[in-house]
């Protein structure tokens, strides 16, 4: 059972986590922060040293949330080659979905950290790596099972397939436009057609 403690810091990440992601964490003052939780000061800081503390767990709460949602979408195929293209199909819609978190918290908390806050930025590296690794398992695990082709550099490619998705992400919250997202998880559907298939 959740104590009264676990789900107070569950509500105020919940609730403070769109916030840094949206404006930022020099941005976010200890005003927004208590006025969108009707807390105290002192309640926020009985369960979080300081504001960093915070920062840092409202960044951890939100990528969670993220990979859990994109690891169940990988749960509707077993074949590597299929989950690569259920990656495509959840990034499609990530745009609608990104916005109840105050936008992508990767590319948004990245930027913003790596000119303010060098802790953050670490965590922030931290998740890219770790999703780039799972790709480059799925890619491996497709090259395993002859429905990649050996030829192909797994880390090489998951890096490249990251790096188009960010910058999609980035072109379609920029510009206000689906259509970097969408058109651009099509791309990758084919170079996994055309590459990658064995």
């Amino acid at each position: 059972m959740i104590s009264k403690a676990e789900n107070t810091t569950i509500y105020i990440l919940e609730t403070v986590a769109p916030i840094f992601n949206r404006k930022g964490y020099s941005a976010t003052s200890m005003s927004d922060i208590t006025k969108a939780t009707g807390l105290t000061k002192g309640a926020i800081y009985g369960n979080f040293k300081d504001k960093e503390e915070l920062a840092i767990a409202s960044f951890k709460f939100s990528i969670k949330n993220l990979l859990k949602r994109i690891a169940k979408h990988l749960e509707l195929s077993e074949s590597p080659i299929q989950k690569l293209f259920l990656i495509t199909d959840f990034y499609r819609n990530y745009y609608n979905y990104s916005k109840q978190l105050g936008g992508c918290p990767i590319l948004n908390i990245g930027v913003d950290a790596n000119n303010q806050n060098k802790l953050l930025l670490k965590k922030v590296k931290v998740v890219i790596e770790k999703i780039q690794d799972q790709l480059a398992t799925i890619i491996e695990n497709g090259i395993a099972a002859g429905e990649i082709s050996s030829q192909i550099n797994a880390i090489q490619y998951a890096k490249r397939i990251d790096t188009m998705i960010q910058g999609a992400i980035f072109m379609t919250y920029t510009l206000g436009d689906e259509f970097y997202l969408k058109d651009m998880m099509n791309h990758i559907d084919q170079i996994i057609h055309n590459e990658m298939k064995a």
